[in-house]
């Protein structure tokens, strides 16, 4: 309730602002607010006293920095406003210090920008003077004479200025006057004057009230109670030879050095003159770091004196003998710093990652850099290495500014470790090391790279669709994103096709596919071109060509030119049986659309005889003789000649070739009549066959009636014949060109025969080759083949036949 009405006596107001243009510090801002402030209270809006739109506390992140890490005050960077997070009490935060202060910094980032701001905490009336008894128990001899001075322990008042301590008021006053008497470092000594004798025999007990009353508003007070025993005979107090005592002592001295020493005398005599020493209401931290002997007075170190916290002490020293009389005296002990606190870096703002083309002068940290020592054991330089594309600059008087001093690469290093020193200025100086790690952040400024810009690529002919014939690969320098590459296949035409009919592309890992089947025979290379392209904005990417080479494979055989076989005709070569060894007899002509090893051809008989009377070469493919003929050779010879590439494996063709050793003409009919009478039987024979199936049933009656009349005109025709045969001469008859009924030259004939010898004829035709003999299936009659050959041409002949 008391923190309530102190906070509505109290207004929040602004002081002043201070404005100034310096590196790094923008501006000062100091404000004064009641202590005991409400969690959620409004300092102030630093947006509208420092001219900061709302938007930048947003963006720039703006926060609160303290060195010592307390948060008493917060920031809305909505509103703009400071805020009390934690409730401040001064007299906690600054003790007897009546100017009592919080200072910290307001930082915003991108850019960086840094704000002093200073509160002043304001004292309420929020304690009342104590005592630090209830009871105060003092025995006073009776002798003691008039205006003798008993000293009293004061009440304690934390607050300060007009709410602090301001007067003493004690009650009742027939024997006692209060003696109030105001030191030099505003403390008040209270004394109790006695201005009536006292008499113990009429009145051993005397109870009195001391009232401490402080100048607040409304006003608050303590009270103690004193209880005086009235003594007999001892009228000398202790008295010291020093009103004040000044020592000093240097921080972080051991546990017994001795500061000083305090002496008191007393006139008295005996047990009255003897004197011990104490401290008087001495404040806690006092108590707690010195201790006094109460016989001798020496004042010793009794806890870890430190500079920084405190660095004077002013203790009254209680000098009283065994009558209860008492003397005072002050004693102020200086400390003195010594360089025992190590310079602290604090890192107000650090950016752990810098784009690779950071400007030169980027900020990457600001520094705050601390020595709570004095003098020159608190003055503090920084430093950082020298190899190092970075420097500190110093911005305040306690801060520093990391910046870029040089390009910087990503590619060449990724990541700075910078160690900050601080050294400061002691003997021996005392330093402290602060690294900070700076990750460089990649941009895309490295195209992809081909490990070369032009590769050969071979592909077997016939590969299956889908088929992984090639992987490229390029790499970037960059990271993350900027390094990651695609692959893409260049837009292009192929004999009037895309390219991407021919070839595909896996994007992500680069693998090449063919999306058909190449024929060596139809395209032997064709070029085409990648691209890799990064993931950065904007995007790089390099070419790279693909000549792509189709291998040939061994996927087709011998094709035979010559000689031509077809189903319908028989082929045959004439071979003189007085020919010589060595004879041409003819020659295959093959062909492969292969190429190379594939299309390399090779002649050989596919049987060969124990006596061969043939052979072929094998590389031209050449048929001759090997021995001269003898009469034990067959006129008809049947060779199967097998043409085989050079391919693995290899492909081969056969063609058959039928060669007629005979010197004469009907020697080679006779032969060859049987061979293509049979073929010829054996090909039509399923035909007849099912014709036979056919009619059989509805030609049968027929059939019989015409065979009883042919029988009966046969023999009706036979005897006439045989009865005028014998009456008629025999003349032959020969051609006018064939006199003597030879063959004067190679003629080509036509022979037609049935197993009926009176149905055959031969008849003479036009040329064809050399040595074929070529066979046509072409039935006929003797006397119908007589009439044809008279209308036919008379020229002269090679030895072709054809058999039928």
């Amino acid at each position: 309730m008391k923190k309530d009405l102190a906070c509505e006596r109290w207004t929040l107001s602004f002081v002043f602002l201070w404005t100034y243009v310096l590196p790094f510090a923008l501006g000062q801002i100091r404000y004064s607010i009641p202590e005991e402030m409400a969690k959620g209270s409004v300092v102030g809006n630093i947006a509208n006293d420092l001219g900061i739109e709302l938007k930048r506390l947003v963006s720039g992140r703006a926060r609160v920095f303290t060195s010592d890490g307390s948060e008493y005050v917060g920031l809305d960077r909505e509103k703009g406003q400071l805020l009390v997070k934690q409730r401040m009490d001064r007299e906690q935060l600054c003790g007897d210090i009546e100017a009592c202060s919080l200072s910290f910094e307001v930082i915003l980032e991108n850019p960086m920008e840094l704000y002093s701001i200073t509160i002043d905490i304001q004292d309420v009336n929020d304690n009342s003077p104590i005592f630090p008894k209830n009871e105060i128990d003092q025995e006073i001899s009776e002798s003691a004479i008039l205006g003798t001075r008993f000293s009293l322990a004061g009440a304690i008042d934390a607050d300060v200025g007009l709410n602090t301590l301001q007067k003493y008021i004690l009650h009742p006053t027939d024997h006692f006057e209060l003696n109030v008497q105001s030191s030099s470092d505003g403390t008040k000594n209270v004394e109790m004057v006695l201005k009536n004798t006292l008499d113990r025999e009429k009145k051993e007990h005397h109870y009195l009230t001391l009232t401490a009353v402080d100048g607040g508003s409304p006003q608050r007070s303590g009270t103690v109670k004193i209880h005086i025993t009235v003594l007999d005979i001892n009228d000398n107090a202790p008295v010291f030879n020093q009103a004040v005592y000044k020592a000093s002592v240097a921080e972080n001295s051991a546990i017994g050095t001795l500061v000083t020493t305090v002496r008191a005398t007393d006139a008295d005599e005996g047990e009255n003159a003897h004197i011990h020493y104490y401290f008087e209401h001495a404040a806690a931290n006092a108590v707690a770091l010195f201790a006094i002997d109460v016989q001798s007075g020496q004042i010793t170190v009794a806890g870890q004196i430190d500079y920084e916290k405190h660095k004077q002490f002013q203790i009254k020293v209680i000098a009283e003998d065994n009558g209860g009389l008492t003397g005072a005296c002050n004693v102020i002990i200086d400390v003195t710093d010594v360089n025992d606190n190590i310079p602290k870096i604090t890192a107000m703002s650090f950016t752990s990652a810098l784009p690779e083309n950071a400007a030169l002068g980027t900020v990457v940290a600001m520094l705050n850099v601390q020595d709570f020592d004095a003098g020159d054991n608190g003055k503090v330089t920084c430093s950082i290495d020298r190899n190092s594309p970075f420097k500190i600059v110093r911005s305040l008087s306690t801060y520093y500014n990391l910046v870029t001093d040089s390009a910087l690469d990503r590619e060449q290093l990724p990541e700075y470790n910078i160690t900050v020193t601080a050294v400061d200025g002691g003997t021996p100086p005392l330093s402290s090391r602060e690294t900070l790690t700076v990750k460089i952040s990649d941009i895309n400024d490295n195209a992809p790279q081909f490990e070369q810009d032009t590769y050969d690529v071979y592909v077997n002919e016939n590969n299956s669709p889908s088929l992984s014939i090639f992987t490229v690969n390029a790499k970037d320098a960059d990271w993350g994103p900027n390094a990651r590459v695609s692959y893409f296949l260049e837009e292009g035409t192929l004999n009037g096709a895309s390219l991407a009919s021919y070839i595909s592309i896996n994007s992500d890992t680069g693998v090449i596919y063919a999306t058909k089947s190449f024929d060596y025979e139809q395209l032997k290379s064709f070029n085409i071109k990648i691209k890799a392209q990064d993931g950065g904005t904007p995007p790089l990417s390099t070419n790279a060509t693909l000549k792509i080479f189709v291998q040939d494979q061994n996927d087709n055989a011998p094709q035979i030119l010559y000689p031509v076989q077809t189903s319908s005709s028989a082929v045959a070569e004439i071979v003189p049986r007085s020919a010589d060894i060595g004879y041409l007899v003819t020659k295959v002509v093959a062909v492969d659309v292969d190429s190379g090893q594939n299309a390399w051809l090779s002649y050989k008989l596919q049987k060969a005889a124990d006596r061969p009377l043939f052979e072929v070469g094998a590389q031209n493919g050449e048929i001759r003789t090997v021995r001269q003929v003898t009469d034990k050779d067959a006129v008809k010879q049947k060779l199967t000649v097998i043409v085989e590439d050079n391919g693995q494996p290899s492909r081969s063709a056969t063609v058959t070739v039928n060669v007629a050793v005979a010197d004469s003409f009907p020697e080679v009919l006779s032969e060859f009549t049987e061979f293509t009478h049979d073929k010829d039987y054996n090909n039509n024979l399923t035909f007849f066959l099912l014709l036979a199936l056919i009619v059989v049933s509805i030609l049968f009656i027929f059939s019989v009636i015409a065979i009883i009349s042919v029988k009966i005109y046969r023999w009706r025709q036979r005897k006439l014949f045989y009865k005028s045969a014998n009456n008629l001469p025999v003349i032959p008859y020969y051609p006018t060109m064939y006199s003597d009924g030879t063959l004067h030259h190679t003629y080509n004939y036509e022979m037609c025969g049935t197993t009926d010898s009176r149905m055959s004829d031969v008849k003479p035709m036009r040329p064809y080759s050399q040595s074929t003999l070529v066979s046509l299936s072409r039935p006929g009659t003797v006397q119908r083949q007589h009439k044809q050959q008279q209308a036919g041409d008379a020229d002269d002949i090679s030895p072709q036949v054809r058999i039928i």
